[in-house]
């Protein structure tokens, strides 16, 4: 069993996986001030959850996004587990061919969700990442990271649209009773549930007006099973595990 944690600006992603099956998949909050103890807790209580062992564990891999807190995070995956954990970086084996600018800057997110979509799919590819930003990556039909795009997440726009205003009050991510609301809640839901679906599908015309063909589409991410469903494209595939399968992917190609 191998334990798999991708680090995010929100929420981190954890789960195991047995060979090719992903045993779970939760998200906790990503905490910029918890000490390794604390996440090693966090860990070992979600294991427990799911009625497993941290000495069952043979290996973990983690990525990680934010890098004030990768070191803190492996420090606890290595004391639930006693063995090191890899992280994926430099020096790690993906086999992607990455052909942008400067491919060091490329995120580890993006490798990752990348590998993993090959492994089913063939490009043309357009991956969705809605969390705290919203992610585009590109791949080309000879299966080539070409690019992408990155606007503002949907959490990150109502928490400016809140803090930059002096009336309009914190509400859920979900969609209102009808498009056009007739009340200031209903209004911000239609505006934010809506608005990111319009964004998207505009992504994804200029895409394929750039590659001149259709692409395959997948989604993830913490938001994606809100707003994917409002989108006009409708082919676009949601994957809420498809960091953990690409994590899996690199870990065998490392061990």
């Amino acid at each position: 069993m191998v334990f798999a944690i991708d680090i995010g600006n929100t929420n981190i992603v954890i789960g195991c996986f047995q060979d090719e099956k992903i045993l779970f998949t939760e998200r906790l909050s990503t905490n910029q001030t918890g000490t390794s103890l604390e996440y090693a807790v966090s860990f070992k209580s979600v294991l427990e959850i799911y009625g497993l062992k941290s000495q069952d564990i043979e290996g973990s891999i983690l990525s990680s996004v934010v890098p004030s807190i990768t070191n803190v995070v492996k420090r606890a995956v290595e004391t639930i587990t006693r063995k090191k954990c890899m992280v994926v970086g430099p020096g790690i084996r993906t086999g992607l061919k990455i052909a942008i600018d400067n491919p060091a800057q490329l995120g580890s997110d993006m490798v990752i969700g990348a590998i993993a979509a090959l492994e089913q799919y063939s490009g043309p590819l357009a991956l969705i990442d809605i969390g705290t930003a919203t992610t585009v990556s590109v791949l080309n039909e000879k299966n080539e990271f070409i690019g992408g795009m990155i606007m503002p997440g949907a959490a990150i726009s109502m928490s400016a649209l809140i803090d930059k205003t002096a009336q309009l009050p914190k509400i859920a991510f979900e969609p209102p009773k009808k498009k056009i609301g007739s009340n200031t809640i209903d209004c911000m839901k239609s505006g934010m549930i809506f608005g990111f679906a319009g964004s998207i599908d505009g992504l994804l015309d200029c895409i394929e007006e750039e590659l001149q063909r259709p692409v395959t589409v997948i989604a993830t991410g913490g938001l994606a099973e809100v707003i994917v469903p409002h989108c006009r494209h409708k082919n676009i595939i949601l994957d809420d595990t498809l960091l953990l399968k690409g994590m899996r992917i690199i870990y065998q190609k490392n061990i």
